[in-house]
């Protein structure tokens, strides 16, 4: 289990797979507010972006709640972030969804329609992720890799090859964990990926808990 006082914000912009996030890091000993208010935000050492439906109206959300500008800030004083699913598509500079729609653009690269050949769309179900470098968020889990639960139509494309911590196959090899400095995404549900999920979860706050006793990087307000 995690430090039972880390507090952890789960961003809500209205959509997606919010209360189930916040029991799954409840359930690591995390306090998980559900949250627009940044005053709430502030008071928190992480940020987790969950999301599932369509890259547009997400980011409509976002901006008319001002939460793209504080999620940004975040990053640049050094918060770590998590994007779940759509949340971690948020985080690209823009996705083909729908039209071609702006992200956060806290991580080069797009968001684009998964070449799944004759596979089904969308993409349902658990895939075995390989991991392609070592990184804090995927600690304790299989070196080889382990399966984690998908659903999903698009896929991100980082343009840094560096930002690629996992990748997966559903008709085509693509990026399904990225982590670039303090900002990290998974395609998949970790709440939903039982012990595994849950171990990456465990170590996104003990990456919360020891940034914010890092020298230089601004903690939650008091």
């Amino acid at each position: 289990m995690s430090d039972p006082k880390a507090r952890i914000g789960v961003v809500d912009y209205g959509m997606g797979n919010r209360r189930s996030v916040q029991k799954a890091l409840e359930h690591m000993g995390a306090e998980a507010p559900v949250t627009s208010d940044p005053g709430v935000l502030e008071s928190c050492a992480g940020l987790v972006v969950p999301g599932v439906g369509a890259f547009p109206r997400a980011m409509a959300n976002l901006k008319a709640l001002s939460l793209d500008q504080h999620i940004r800030h975040r990053v640049e004083l050094g918060t770590p972030v998590l994007g779940i699913c759509l949340g971690m598509q948020l985080l690209f500079e823009h996705s083909v969804e729908l039209g071609r729609t702006e992200g956060l653009g806290l991580i080069p690269g797009e968001v684009t329609w998964l070449s799944a050949g004759e596979l089904r769309l969308p993409h349902i179900g658990w895939n075995e992720v390989r991991f392609e470098r070592r990184s804090a968020l995927i600690d304790g889990l299989p070196e080889a890799g382990c399966p984690f639960y998908h659903v999903h139509s698009l896929a991100p494309r980082p343009s840094e090859v560096d930002s690629v911590l996992g990748t997966t196959e559903y008709g085509e090899r693509f990026a399904t964990i990225v982590q670039r400095e303090n900002v990290s995404g998974v395609q998949f549900h970790p709440e939903k990926s039982s012990g595994h999920g849950l171990q990456l979860l465990a170590n996104f706050l003990a990456q919360c808990a020891a940034s914010a006793q890092a020298p230089g990087v601004a903690g939650p307000a008091a």
